[in-house]
């Protein structure tokens, strides 16, 4: 049997997974910012973790996943402020939002799922354990910085020196640290802000830094030493090379065994084809909320699964097209196979991991969660089943896909949904395969050919069956 393996960002290289406790799994991930819609780039992130929660448990292993809430911070104080409401008016509603769009996607919810203003205690506990070792120092204005110059492991993880790194774009350089790179862990208070984002502590009325927030929330979670950290790939540095910092410092010890990071989002132009990195600096991102309202639910999910969650991936019309073909296809393969379950029935159906099918994917999965590959050995089991309309070969692909949250629904639900988008509804076309099947028995052939023609420009696709029965979908 194939060892599962990661690729750990903090070893850069593939690395047999071996928990700190047998049969055990802990991961934390960074999870939203909560003060506006999610976008796609989110959703990849939030995907890539999902995909690796739900393999850690098919292998057996008894999984905590926390993915935590940042509710407290700039962006959201000033857009709190710019809306005129409470902060908890502001992150709530935002996080229901989230939380909407990441169950159409078919994204388990976390174990656990810590909010950084529930976690101010331990964040203060940790700051103050820095200074007393020298690696934290309250400026003249007000602030607690982190002295990065005294902790000899700073860099490690982003493999930059000291000398070649910078602030990162959420710090503020400011005239009260003593080196550019240090960072702020408690904030003081400004007259100007809410009283909501207000806390006493021994170094005066303030707030929480950023990267303190992760550090506080994983140790009270997960203990100060765990197995996996993820997020995506634009958090190495500085903000998980900044939890290193805080976490080893305070404690003495490693913070997490595997480092995990999934790739960017890039946009393709439409007209140039050329793909540039998603951002809101550049406004060429796109929300779950907009992309949902053209694309079905499961076609996105398959589209981000089809590219391995380290790589880049390019986000573009004829990308989801294809994908919405693919996943069409796959669907079409289980139409009109009586599975012996009831609806989808994905749940009721067990993978055979002594089947060859399965024994590829197992490999593909156990080598850094490597769903394209896994995704190819369903579309070979789809092969095999279009020749052999075997029942078996049916619950097996079923029963595989399930795995990546995938083909859940029965075939019917997927290759007819789309109505709602303007094109024609069930009962039109239902209408029309009537007329269509009288016009037949009426031997009126030009008739039957000039609806199916209708049809197909309204982008349904009629099957006739050889029971003399027409199943439909949409293109």
């Amino acid at each position: 049997m194939s060892q599962l393996k990661i690729y750990n960002t903090l070893a850069r290289e593939k690395q047999v997974f071996t928990p700190i406790e047998p049969g055990k799994a802990g991961m934390y991930v960074c999870g939203m910012t909560i003060y506006d819609y999610c976008h796609i780039g989110h959703a990849r992130m939030m995907m890539a973790f999902d995909v690796i929660y739900r393999w850690l448990k098919v292998s057996g292993y008894q999984v905590t996943y926390v993915r935590n809430i940042t509710d407290i911070e700039d962006k959201i104080i000033r857009r709190a402020v710019e809306n005129g409401e409470s902060i908890f008016s502001l992150t709530s509603r935002f996080e229901k939002y989230m939380d909407e769009d990441t169950t159409a996607l078919g994204i388990l919810p976390p174990d656990v799922v810590p909010h950084a203003t529930a976690y101010v205690p331990q964040m203060l506990s940790i700051i103050a354990q820095l200074e007393q070792k020298g690696l934290a120092y309250k400026s003249d204005d007000g602030d607690v910085n982190y002295a990065v110059r005294n902790f000899p492991g700073y860099g490690k993880l982003s493999g930059k020196s000291l000398d070649d790194l910078r602030a990162g774009e959420r710090v503020d350089v400011n005239t009260g640290k003593r080196d550019p790179l240090d960072f702020v862990l408690w904030k003081a208070s400004k007259e100007s802000e809410p009283d909501e984002v207000k806390w006493e502590s021994t170094w005066g009325s303030g707030r929480p830094g950023w990267h303190i927030e992760c550090s506080a929330m994983s140790c009270a979670t997960l203990g100060e030493h765990f197995d996996i950290h993820g997020g995506g790939a634009d958090l190495q540095f500085p903000h998980h090379e900044n939890e290193i910092a805080q976490s080893e410092g305070a404690f003495g010890h490693p913070m997490a065994n595997y480092w995990v990071h999934n790739g960017f989002v890039r946009v393709v132009d439409e007209q140039t084809k050329v793909a540039e990195k998603m951002s809101k600096s550049l406004n060429n991102f796109f929300t779950i909320r907009d992309v949902l309202k053209l694309y079905d639910a499961e076609v996105i999910r398959f589209f981000i699964l089809r590219g391995h969650y380290r790589s880049p991936l390019n986000y573009g019309a004829a990308n989801l097209d294809d994908a919405k073909a693919a996943l069409t296809r796959l669907y079409t393969a289980l139409a009109g196979i009586d599975l012996g379950v009831d609806t989808a029935g994905a749940g009721a159906l067990e993978v055979d991991w002594n089947e060859a099918h399965a024994i590829r994917f197992r490999e593909a999965m156990d080598d850094d969660f490597n769903t394209p590959i896994a995704i190819a050995v369903l579309f070979d089991l789809v092969t095999e089943l279009n020749k052999s309309k075997s029942v078996a070969h049916a619950r097996q692909f079923k029963a595989l896909a399930a795995v990546l949250g995938l083909l859940e629904r029965a075939p019917q639900a997927f290759l007819q949904a789309g109505g709602e988008e303007g094109g024609l509804d069930e009962a039109a076309i239902v209408a029309a395969i009537t007329r269509r099947s009288e016009a037949k028995k009426a031997r009126n052939f030009a008739e039957s050919d000039t609806i199916r023609a209708e049809l197909l420009a309204a982008g349904i696709v009629l099957e006739d069956k050889p029971d003399g029965t027409t199943n439909w979908r949409r293109a």
